[in-house]
């Protein structure tokens, strides 16, 4: 959290919870990049301060209260500080990707895509619910990653994977991967791994290897980075 916000009122122990902050997808998100030669560009502020994946208008972009336990510093906010939030962290978290996707784009070539993958966890449990998922695959209307993904992982003996939950990648509130992948025709996904999952390094390891293998073959195929193909029944 940004030294002038202090802890936005709230105790050490609740910063260390799933509300501030997607325990474990940053180790993963390196992990797996390192295993794909890609590029990762991560927002390091806590959701609390500003959701990046939310949009500005969404009631959900600066929470007053999160999984039953209210954020102090996010009471009664002006305008003000709401939008020097958006400039120092939301904007400039944005921006970064978008250049990271042009720069990429142009690298590729004419008329080719880079492919976009968000990278996220999820609480085991939540709002008192046990969720039977290790890992969600998040998509709308373009399955070019998502399916082939879904397929290699329902494969692994014993593995629950979510299609579109324990979120849908067809909620509004899913402002990264709306904006930087679809809107551009981007290959896109969005990948929830359940955080007691991601708790060590050993974790982290695992989840990356078990990405990095279908992701290999699926983003070797240059049939995938053209114009993107909308399936109507999203299914």
């Amino acid at each position: 959290m940004p030294r002038a916000l202090g802890t936005l009122g709230l105790a050490a122990d609740q910063r260390l919870r799933h509300i501030a902050w997607d325990i474990g997808a940053a180790a993963l998100a390196e992990a797996l990049a390192q295993r794909l030669g890609i590029a990762v560009v991560a927002c390091g502020y806590s959701r609390l301060v500003i959701d990046c994946n939310r949009r500005l208008d969404d009631p959900s972009s600066i929470v007053e209260s999160s999984d039953g336990t209210r954020v102090p510093g996010n009471l009664g906010l002006s305008d003000a500080a709401r939008n020097l939030r958006v400039r120092e962290i939301f904007a400039p978290y944005h921006a970064a990707l978008a250049a990271e996707l042009d720069a990429a784009s142009g690298a590729a070539g004419p008329g080719l895509r880079p492919a976009l993958i968000a990278i996220h966890s999820f609480t085991d449990v939540f709002g008192g619910h046990t969720r039977p998922w290790h890992c969600g695959i998040l998509w709308d209307r373009d399955p070019r990653l998502a399916r082939p993904l879904l397929a290699a992982l329902r494969a692994v003996p014993g593995l629950v994977v979510g299609d579109n939950e324990p979120y849908s990648g067809r909620h509004p509130a899913d402002y990264t991967v709306d904006t930087h992948g679809e809107r551009q025709g981007r290959p896109h996904v969005g990948i929830e791994v359940r955080q007691d999952l991601l708790a060590d390094a050993a974790g982290v390891a695992v989840w990356a290897d078990r990405l990095a293998v279908p992701f290999e073959a699926i983003l070797a195929d240059e049939s995938l980075y053209g114009a993107a193909a909308i399936d109507g029944d999203r299914r």
